[in-house]
């Protein structure tokens, strides 16, 4: 492995791959040109003037990952989740500043075409960046586009040297090609672009499916770590929607527990835990408490006089509760309450416990949807307290707040309607 001596300043318009071949590299097959990103973009004219670097970050980002201060890390036009979007002051004249290639996979089968073309051998090429990663200090170069390299080994079915099953293991070839690069490269050498030669099984042969480096960027759906702390705070609470249909897909009782975790670090008066919440996570007993709650609305209803088909039609409200997975009945306890003996501030303390209690409320429902869960709170045991503390058996002193369907969405929620936050404000 070794750096390529002989670049020129590199200039918009350039082509990097006669560049690259009239420094003479001594090229054969099977061998691996590692280029910094930064050339291509300059190649390509990527350069913008911008007296604000900011700017030129929000332009290029697609969603923010997590902000602390002025640092962001984004997820760019290009789909990789990084610093600045890729944004470079650095290596640029002053008042301007490098974004990354528009395409870094076109860019580097551009680079092998053009070298094959022009010294008929048959290479793989990977354009690298410089990254931070989560958990780890420091800096590396990774794959950020790539042509004619399996960007990917995928070791899965195979066995390791005891004999066990190998399941998991995908190895990231041409990330670990452009970090190797950059130990002869440097960052401050001008030495642009490295030769790797003695590893011509990574050189895909002209004729396969060459997926470039995007392969190596992870799926939304398989991001286990796709927000920063805040920022999955806010979409948790954002995401978070009332949930009518569930499917069949059974709900893990372990999520549920997380998330009642969850609620009871809700505030609460005088160091209390006014939270308790009974899990129902077998079908009969869902059943039980949801027959026994229809009969008495029905009864309540006929006591009030509708007719046969209003009640029918407010029964069908609770149907919500009968096709969910899983139900979660919150209650409410006063214990550690204080008694004044004056209505007012009783009836004050009482308030605080039930706002304290519907905090709870909102940390299970945010946490279930942390969890991919759906939900949906009904207030309907609040109007049936005894029968509900009678069919589960609960003391006098709990009060039922209504009962949370939890499952899995079938298909996505309606989006939420924009609600402009000023319009709930009041400022003195």
């Amino acid at each position: 492995m070794w750096a390529l001596p002989g670049i020129p300043e590199v200039r918009a318009g350039d082509d990097l791959a006669k560049l690259i071949a009239g420094a003479e590299p001594g090229l054969v097959d099977g061998d691996v040109l590692l280029v910094t990103s930064k050339i291509v973009s300059k190649a390509e004219g990527r350069i913008v003037r911008a007296a604000d670097r900011e700017a030129a970050i929000d332009a290029e980002t697609v969603r923010v990952v997590a902000r602390r201060g002025p640092l962001r890390i984004v997820e760019n036009r290009q789909g990789l989740v990084m610093a600045a979007a890729g944004v470079d002051a650095s290596n640029t004249p002053a008042g301007t500043v490098l974004l990354l290639p528009e395409d870094p996979d076109a860019s580097a089968r551009a680079i092998r075409d053009g070298v094959r073309d022009a010294l008929g051998v048959e290479i793989g090429v990977v354009v690298t960046d410089t990254f931070g990663r989560p958990w780890r200090n420091g800096l590396t170069d990774v794959a950020i586009g790539a042509a004619g390299v399996r960007v990917l080994d995928d070791l899965r079915g195979g066995s390791d040297a005891y004999g066990n099953p190998l399941s998991a293991t995908v190895v990231a070839t041409a990330d670990e090609l452009a970090a190797a690069g950059d130990l002869v490269k440097g960052k401050a050498a001008g030495l642009p672009v490295a030769v790797v030669r003695g590893l011509p099984h990574v050189v895909a042969p002209a004729s396969a499916d060459d997926s470039g480096a995007r392969a190596l960027v992870r799926g939304a759906a398989d991001d286990m770590f796709r927000l920063g702390t805040s920022e999955a705070v806010r979409e948790a609470v954002t995401l978070r929607r009332t949930v009518r249909e569930f499917s069949d897909e059974p709900v893990d009782p372990g999520a549920v527990r997380r998330a009642v975790a969850a609620a009871v670090t809700a505030p609460a008066p005088h160091h209390t835990t006014p939270w308790r919440f009974v899990l129902l996570e077998s079908a009969e007993s869902r059943t039980r408490l949801l027959d026994a709650m229809r009969d008495a609305w029905i009864a309540d209803l006929r006591r009030d006089g509708k007719s046969e088909e209003s009640i029918a039609k407010r029964v069908r409200r609770g149907d919500v509760l009968r096709n969910a997975p899983y139900l979660a009945v919150p209650c409410l306890v006063m214990d550690g309450s204080h008694t004044y003996g004056d209505e007012r501030r009783d009836t004050a303390e009482r308030e605080m416990f039930v706002v304290a209690a519907g905090a709870g409320v909102q940390n299970f429902l945010v946490a279930l949807a942390g969890e991919r869960l759906g939900s949906a709170w009904v207030s309907s045991t609040m109007f049936c307290r005894d029968v509900v503390r009678e069919v589960l058996a609960l003391p006098s002193s709990w009060d039922p707040l209504g009962a949370v369907a939890v499952g899995h969405a079938v298909g996505v929620p309606r989006e939420r309607g924009v609600r402009d936050a000023e319009a709930f404000l009041t400022v003195r």
